[in-house]
């Protein structure tokens, strides 16, 4: 027999807390996976952001659960490494503050994972970005260590790119691309297959499954996450998390 997994995906946190309730909601949940995005809300304080990253790192470190926390394109340009951002809500004030958590932290953040035929990314890996980074030098075998290790030797490679302002372009790396691009770019593919996506980055009132892909972006308007149990998907809200 094999041992149950329960994954429970939780979509942008902008210095939100209600991952905790999520978490008290979901005692029995092996995995927590973080899509990205910690930072640069509009109306919660700076410092209060960081404090919930703080916390969600401290849960990450001491919980004994296994917490994945990915990379978002809010976060990104926090890394001290990367040196200019235009993105909205980018916060210059805290810039030191965020750069220095996440640089002191950044072993426990990574690019993209995958579980149980899941590949969760912030935004989404394209075939279209994979063939562009990689030329033919990839497999689906390897995917998740080598875009790992790419953002680790070349962290630039995860810039915005493409001519679209909204992100909205096939080429477009996992902590930009946009649904439509992303599911043009993955249609039919050997990774559509394979692999069902789990991603955040655009706004949904509510969970939406759409071309093998989960959009769980939905805090802005609701409470809704994914849970994984045996590799079976379940959309729950924290009104009803039965």
């Amino acid at each position: 027999t094999t041992i149950q997994m329960k994954t429970i995906a939780i979509g942008d946190i902008h210095g939100r807390t209600i991952w905790k309730r999520i978490v008290e909601a979901e005692p029995d949940a092996d995995r927590f996976v973080f899509i990205g995005d910690y930072f640069d809300s509009f109306t919660i304080s700076g410092v209060e952001q960081l404090a919930n990253f703080e916390e969600i790192l401290r849960f990450k470190k001491e919980s004994g659960k296994d917490v994945v926390l990915l990379i978002g394109n809010h976060d990104y340009h926090y890394f001290p490494e990367i040196t200019n951002s235009n993105t909205s809500g980018f916060q210059p004030k805290m810039y030191h503050s965020f750069a220095s958590v996440i640089g002191d932290n950044r072993k426990h953040l990574q690019m993209c994972y995958e579980a149980d035929g899941y590949l969760f990314s912030h935004a989404g890996i394209s075939v279209s970005w994979l063939k562009n980074v990689f030329k033919k030098d990839w497999n689906l075998k390897t995917l998740v260590d080598r875009v790992n290790e790419l953002f680790e030797t070349k962290p630039g490679l995860f810039k915005f790119t493409g001519l679209d302002p909204y992100g909205d372009d096939t080429y477009q790396t996992p902590i930009w691309i946009r649904p439509r691009s992303l599911k043009i770019a993955n249609n039919n593919t050997n990774l559509y297959r394979k692999y069902i996506q789990v991603v955040g980055h655009t706004h949904r009132p509510n969970v939406e499954f759409s071309g093998r892909n989960y959009f769980i972006d939905t805090f802005d308007e609701g409470n809704e996450y994914l849970s994984i149990n045996d590799g079976v998907a379940k959309i729950k809200s924290l009104e009803n998390t039965n």
